[in-house]
């Protein structure tokens, strides 16, 4: 079977959308991010891709900047009380360890970004092209999510005996449940005090009218490419999931928390969707 090269799609257009963020929205930025737009090798005319229409995406992208926001000040908290590792499952184009490399070095920080094959290589390839080179604090893992991934990250160096940050955003819809599941039981398993932060979508009729047909625009787009959306849930169901998998604490924070952390005082109306929300869970 042939290994994929690149990233997937999905993560050169979230990379996009930061960038976008900073390009098309008025300052204050919830967070700056254009090292995503250099690694994605997107080319000067990015902004003419259709994914990328300023008023279309104003409620999308707010989400995605939201969400990237909200975990890296999770992760500085994290590191703030000791906690020195810090992993990203399905990492794309994630940038904290080239925007955070003096912050995640003053604290001894481990990073680790696990993602298939094909998408690692490329980025590690990109990162040295672009002179980020790959300390060796960052370690950039090649895993098979449907094989033993994590004998993979513990090859790496991961230490599941130790606490750890676990961040999941904008995956949890392309995997089945079994295999949502599956994943909160062996994070629910690390050492006490770790936490994870994943990001889940809502179900179409439980988003914001206005913001609905955008999400079906995005599920069909999904589809065509390949990479179906096949997971929906409430921040109920979600919830109950978390427990399930016997994480102590559990806490769904909804699109309106993290617009009045985020965009307070803004006189544009930029606002993230309910489209997308975060769940927080401690072992």
């Amino acid at each position: 079977m042939t290994t994929r090269t690149g990233p997937d799609h999905t993560a050169v257009r979230t990379a996009l959308w930061r960038a976008l963020h900073l390009h098309a929205d008025a300052p204050p930025h919830v967070i700056e991010d254009e090292v995503g737009l250099r690694l994605s090798g997107a080319g000067d005319d990015w902004r003419a891709r259709s994914d990328m229409d300023v008023e279309a995406t104003r409620r999308t992208r707010a989400s995605i900047v939201a969400r990237a926001r909200f975990v890296e000040d999770l992760v500085v908290a994290e590191t703030g009380r000791g906690v020195d590792q810090y992993l990203v499952l399905g990492a794309g184009l994630d940038t904290f360890a080239q925007r955070r490399a003096a912050a995640a070095e003053a604290v001894g920080l481990r990073v680790f970004e696990a993602d298939r094959a094909g998408a690692v290589e490329w980025k590690r390839g990109r990162l040295t092209e672009l002179g980020y080179g790959v300390p060796g604090w960052l370690r950039l893992v090649p895993v098979d999510f449907e094989g033993d991934w994590w004998g993979q990250l513990a090859a790496a160096g991961f230490d599941p005996g130790r606490p750890a940050v676990v961040a999941s955003a904008g995956v949890t819809m392309y995997l089945t449940e079994d295999a949502i599941a599956a994943t909160l039981r062996h994070i629910a398993e690390l050492a006490s005090g770790s936490t994870l932060v994943t990001t889940f979508l809502r179900p179409i009729e439980d988003v914001e009218p206005d913001q609905q047909e955008q999400l079906r625009v995005a599920e069909r787009g999904a589809r065509a490419s390949g990479t179906p959306f096949l997971s929906f849930y409430s921040p109920g169901r979600m919830t109950a999931l978390a427990a399930a998998a016997g994480f102590r604490e559990i806490r769904h924070v909804s699109a309106g928390e993290l617009a009045g952390r985020y965009f307070t005082g803004r006189t544009d109306g930029l606002l993230p969707s309910r489209g997308e929300e975060i769940l927080v869970a401690v072992t």
